[in-house]
């Protein structure tokens, strides 16, 4: 029997388009020889729905078109599609994480997933109730055991730490499955990739079962996915894959993978470059494109724009809108002031050149002009500070929002994670926009990413490069005179932000305790700032996203 994998890019809430993309792709791999058809979790309604499923008109819609495409796809194979199913019992929350099995125009069989993930970005204990054991389907000869994303996350022998009580792959295996099919919508992070083969290699080993893992692909707001779907054998090993980024599917013949003992007989064939585990250069480029292109897209714009200061930051962002819609459709807006260099301007005009995006140029200087006079009465006999600093990029980013708002073009900022995580950032001005492209980036692998971008011609100036990082806002200002050197900021932020080390902890790890004080104090005095910073694309284990829930108004001095 040969089983199809779809790993499609849906949208949320769009569940006619939804419906549309699953029928079209059951046709095309049961014209290719599928026999059935696995799309991935809550593919119906695009993942993660999150608030829109406490509307009922909603779910109940859901429930309508699920049936018409039953009805559509009635003489086509069948095929289990990723949904949610209402709760028949009052108590309890009125909804399951789901998957609908359709045969013959009619719903056959539900699975419903039994881990519901409440950490990080997930929230799904807010709307869905833990579903029931499913039992094993027997299928054209085969017990195919169904489980839905987190479901296969919490292997006792693999975690040192399982989050749960109960495992359900285990239990599918006790009851008798002789193939594990997994329906996931796993957001991607640098790494996880590796960790999931690493994840589902150990369970096909520890319960002699082959799996199948059919992942979703595309952005969805901050959310990257991967995609890169699966087959793995019983001994663990990778016997065929999908692209990674990129829509695609796997047609796989159960017989040849059940039978086989280690590394494939035969591979699918993906898009050159798009094979996983690949270098986390690639894996990070191709994330932040993906993420990019889906957020315009999806959000209903067709152009962007962007200010181009000559730095690595906008340089970077710039590549990656430049890739991600097409150079003629990214704008760069240059906007010098009396402290911007010459150097500066000509690496802007350089990239903007050598990507091939149209530019503007708007100097400032005439509006910080009318600044300096309309306040100066009432800064009379007060030096110049960053109040005159901040002017500066609160004109550029007013702006560059003019210039989004007039031609309807989505304004990208530019502004790292590093930068975010210490407040250097001006909140109305460089925080501007709607997409904040590189702000889970720390600023060390904007470099590494910078470099990478220029492995075979130079697209980023090389000056950009090498050049002291700084916002030239005033005479020889470089980024060093406010912040640690930015290999020693990241290495304090990765552990503090990422594995929750307190400020004794970063000590014992050799940082200076001044440093290290002043550090996490910039951390905990920004909160506000980054509550109210535009969408940043989840690339880390923890970003300043839906992820990050910590409180503005707060006293943690001497315990973090």
């Amino acid at each position: 029997m040969k089983v199809a994998l779809l790993q499609l890019n849906y949208t949320v809430g769009d569940l006619s388009g939804n419906a549309e993309r699953i029928r079209l792709a059951v046709q095309e791999v049961a014209a290719a020889g599928a026999e059935l058809a696995v799309t991935s979790e809550l593919a119906l309604l695009g993942y993660p729905p999150r608030d829109l499923l406490l509307y009922p008109a909603l779910i109940q819609k859901a429930s309508q078109v699920l049936e018409h495409l039953a009805s559509q796809l009635a003489n086509s194979i069948p095929v289990v599609v990723g949904s949610v199913q209402r709760n028949p019992i009052p108590a309890g929350r009125p909804l399951y994480n789901a998957a609908a099995w359709l045969e013959q125009g009619q719903i056959r069989h539900w699975f419903q997933k039994s881990l519901l993930p409440t950490y990080d970005v997930f929230d799904e204990d807010r709307y869905f109730e833990p579903g029931s054991q499913s039992q094993p389907i027997q299928y054209r000869g085969y017990r195919l055991g169904f489980t839905i994303c987190e479901d296969v996350w919490n292997d006792r022998d693999f975690w040192q730490h399982p989050r749960y009580h109960k495992d359900p792959v285990e239990q599918m295996a006790q009851l008798g499955a002789d193939l594990l099919i997994n329906l996931s919508a796993s957001p991607f992070s640098l790494g996880k990739q590796k960790l999931r083969v690493d994840m589902l290699g150990s369970l096909a080993r520890k319960h002699n079962l082959p799996i199948l893992y059919v992942n979703q692909v595309g952005g969805n707001d901050d959310l990257i996915f991967d995609g890169a779907s699966c087959a793995l054998d019983r001994s663990g090993q990778v016997w065929a894959q999908a692209a990674a980024f990129a829509p695609d599917h796997l047609i796989l013949d159960l017989a040849e993978l059940t039978q086989s003992p280690g590394f494939p007989q035969r591979q699918t064939t993906v898009p050159t470059g798009s094979r996983w585990p690949a270098e986390p250069e690639v894996q990070l480029y191709e994330a932040l494109v993906l993420g990019t292109r889906d957020y315009v897209g999806k959000c209903g714009f067709q152009e962007v724009l962007l200010g181009l200061s000559g730095g690595i930051d906008s340089a970077v962002t710039a590549v990656i809108a430049a890739a991600a819609l097409g150079p003629e459709r990214v704008l760069g807006v240059l906007m010098p002031s009396p402290y911007s260099s010459a150097g500066s301007l000509e690496d802007a005009y350089q990239l903007a050149k050598n990507l091939g995006i149209p530019t503007l140029k708007l100097p400032i200087q005439p509006v910080m002009d009318s600044y300096r006079d309309l306040l100066a009465e009432p800064f009379a006999g007060l030096a110049p500070d960053i109040t005159e600093e901040n002017l500066q990029s609160r004109i550029r980013g007013t702006t560059l929002m003019a210039l989004s708002n007039k031609f309807r073009r989505l304004l990208l900022t530019t502004g790292n994670k590093s930068e975010l995580a210490v407040g250097y950032c001006t909140i109305y001005g460089d925080m501007s926009g709607g997409l904040a492209v590189i702000s889970d980036v720390p600023k060390t692998w904007v470099y590494r990413l910078a470099h990478w971008i220029n492995r075979d011609q130079e697209r980023i100036p090389l000056s950009t490069l090498t050049k002291p990082p700084s916002a030239e806002l005033k005479p020889e200002q470089q980024d060093s005179d406010s912040l640690p050197p930015y290999d020693i900021l990241d290495g304090i932020l990765q552990r503090h932000i990422e594995q929750h080390q307190s400020g004794p902890e970063l000590v014992v790890q050799g940082y200076d305790p001044e440093t290290v004080q002043r550090v996490l104090r910039l951390v905990e005095l920004a909160e506000f700032k980054r509550h109210q910073a535009a969408p940043g694309l989840r690339i880390t284990d923890r970003a300043f996203g839906t992820g990050w829930r910590m409180p503005i108004a707060k006293r943690i001095e001497g315990i973090l």
